[in-house]
């Protein structure tokens, strides 16, 4: 599923850098060397981040 439109993230992805150590939305996109545009996909990004942190 894609969760940043604008930067084509998807959600293996977010996953994959929350596993990594990302912690927000913006350190996810540093870890693929982009840059958030529009900030609408910030708050799936968080339940995303939040899910795998939390059973890790």
């Amino acid at each position: 599923m894609i969760v940043c439109v604008c930067n084509a993230l998807k959600e293996t992805e977010v996953r994959s850098a929350a596993r990594e150590g990302a912690s927000c939305p913006t350190s996810v996109y540093r870890a693929y060397g982009r840059k958030p545009r529009c900030g609408q996909c910030f708050s799936f990004a968080r339940e995303i981040i939040a899910s795998e942190r939390a059973t890790a």
